[in-house]
């Protein structure tokens, strides 16, 4: 049994990586909790090492193997996340703490098995559905499979496991991981500092691409586009609807341009000195960027302020849920190792 969890969260995390001309900030304050794959905290001085050579079989879960090449793989599409190989100096601990994670992986998958729990196929194919919207394109999402030598017989037997195990633990640790609204309270009251928000404002903008190293006659062709849109602009036309046809922004365009809340640090320069000297409901002239040329309109603007526990609610009990649903599921995986046999041979 050679499939591991790992590859679906990388998934969509490859889908989300893209690069934008601004971005606006997330509505949430309160922190996120960690990822479900990120390897176990081994401190990196009592690490034991491990060998450069890994036997072919590295460890067995209740008589399964996990293989050498399962754990290269695991190690692989680590370092594939993090875009950069794994620091010698963390070798050891990284790679135990990825073991561990399988191992936890496998623990809960054959309780899964024992169990004969049924997961009906729409159920498989909203999931992967889900991972298909998170790609631009039916060829990127094929690509990104064929990069991680993925099938999608392989991808889609990985979701029945995924959804194998979810239902398992929902089932098993549900009341144990609920979220009163009083402890919810509590930690918004512990930590102010992550309900602090800075002046910020929302605005809305059209983007006349130049490109990189144009010469002189195109960034001038560019600018007089600019112009004229300026002045359709300035004429009364509706804003949003220029932008959604003229704007060159494939991020905004198709939202009237709007770009949500941002504060300052979070925009290039030109912009957000633009942005943050306009009033609401004011349009700037032309602003050149390093992208290109823009006409902003702010919505609104908002001075410093706490955020007030009613904004953020909803997010602190996700992420105390997130929390307790990680502590409750390392408690689980614990009470499998204790009733089984786990030999690891590195």
């Amino acid at each position: 049994m050679t499939r591991i969890v790992p590859f679906l969260v990388l998934l969509v995390l490859a889908a989300c990586s893209r690069s934008v001309p601004a971005a606006a900030s997330s509505e949430s304050a309160a922190p996120q909790a960690s990822p479900p794959v990120a390897p176990a905290a081994v401190p990196a001085e009592s690490a034991k090492p491990v060998p450069a050579q890994l036997p072919d079989v590295v460890a067995r879960v209740n008589g399964d193997a996990i293989s050498k090449a399962d754990l290269e793989r695991a190690v692989a599409e680590l370092e594939a996340r993090a875009g950069q190989p794994l620091p010698a100096d963390q070798r050891d601990r990284i790679v135990r703490g990825v073991l561990d994670q399988l191992i936890g992986y496998r623990l809960l998958l054959q309780e899964s098995l024992a169990r004969k729990i049924a997961v009906p196929e729409a159920e498989i194919e909203a999931r992967l559905a889900q991972i298909r919207s998170q790609f631009p394109s039916e060829e990127a999402f094929t690509q990104t499979l064929e990069l991680r030598k993925m099938t999608l017989a392989r991808l889609r037997a990985d979701a029945r496991e995924g959804i194998q195990i979810d239902t398992m633990l929902k089932t098993d640790l549900a009341a144990k991981t609920a979220v009163t609204p009083e402890q919810v309270s509590e930690f918004y009251e512990k930590n102010p500092s992550e309900f602090q928000q800075r002046e910020r404002v929302r605005a809305s903008h059209i983007l006349i691409r130049v490109p990189e190293n144009a010469d002189a006659a195109t960034r001038e062709q560019a600018r007089a586009r600019a112009v004229d849109v300026l002045k359709a602009v300035n004429a009364g036309n509706d804003f949003a609807d220029i932008a959604k046809h003229v704007s060159e922004d494939p991020g905004s365009a198709p939202n009237g341009g709007d770009l949500g809340y941002f504060e300052r640090g979070q925009m290039v320069g030109p912009f957000e000195q633009a942005a943050f000297s306009l009033a609401p409901a004011q349009t700037s002239e032309l602003v050149e960027s390093s992208f290109g040329y823009h006409i902003i309109r702010v919505a609104d603007k908002q001075a410093p302020r706490t955020i007030p526990l009613a904004d953020v609610r909803p997010q602190i009990q996700q992420y105390l849920e997130g929390q307790s649903r990680e502590q409750q599921t390392e408690a689980f995986v614990d009470s499998l190792k204790a009733r089984g046999k786990v030999d690891i041979y590195i």
